[in-house]
């Protein structure tokens, strides 16, 4: 079991987005259900060497790419998103922020999508963010869109998993329900079904670049847009 997902929407993520002048329902969506998705909601902070740290499992590459390769080109955002770490443990332990900072966490996963070029996101669009999430946030094949897209629905809107379920199937009306009301019904299945083949069939064909490719680089360059690559700066790199 991991934090209450409205303490978590109310207490870390919403607020934070607020400070960062970057909040949207759909923003809020897509960091829920990825907290959702990389930890079950803060249920794992730490999974083993491969993996990243904290509820949105961030490894520590990426977190050094958006100081050293994002946020260099915005001073007035880095000074935003320092102020949400600690004074002084963020001097000595950069990294152990992502699993004991929530709202520091929070504004990283936010950048990470940000850098990827990610303005707006539309609200519960889970075929869109499960997209958005594979391209451009997961770092492993371990797991796939309905992956994202499960985890969302069982942890962020189990209310309408659970409606969906006791609803009656495509084609077979409830007894003496009213034609108006049937037709929506069999439109509400029909973009259901239509989910699911976008889902599978983005699944069957490979998104190119879809998890970062971590190369040698040189001097830091800017990168406002696209996939990270992990620093090699000795200034920044631990």
């Amino acid at each position: 079991m991991g934090i209450c997902l409205d303490e978590l929407r109310l207490f870390v993520v919403r607020p934070t987005l607020k400070q960062l002048r970057a909040w949207s329902p759909g923003m809020e969506a897509l960091l829920l259900g990825t907290a959702a998705q990389e930890s079950e909601l803060g249920f794992h902070l730490k999974l083993g060497r491969r993996h990243g740290m904290g509820i949105f499992q961030i490894l520590p590459s990426t977190h050094r790419q958006i100081w050293d390769k994002y946020l260099i080109n915005f001073p007035a955002l880095a000074s935003k998103v320092r102020g949400l770490a600690s004074q002084r443990d963020f001097l000595q332990h950069p990294h152990a922020e992502l699993a004991t900072n929530l709202r520091y966490a929070t504004a990283i996963a936010w950048l990470i999508y940000r850098a990827a070029g990610v303005d707006s996101v539309e609200t519960e669009n889970l075929p869109k963010m499960a997209k958005l999430w594979k391209k451009h946030f997961h770092h492993g094949p371990s797991a796939s869109l309905r992956d994202f897209v499960t985890s969302y629905s069982k942890l962020i809107n189990p209310d309408q998993s659970t409606a969906s379920a006791g609803r009656p199937a495509a084609g077979t009306p409830a007894a003496g329900a009213p034609a108006a009301h049937n037709n929506t019904a069999a439109a509400n299945a029909t973009a259901v079904k239509s989910d699911t083949l976008l889902i599978e069939d983005d699944e069957m064909t490979p998104v190119r670049g879809s998890s970062p490719r971590y190369t040698a680089a040189g001097p830091v360059q800017s990168t406002p847009r696209g996939h990270l690559r992990e620093s090699r700066n000795p200034q920044t790199a631990r």
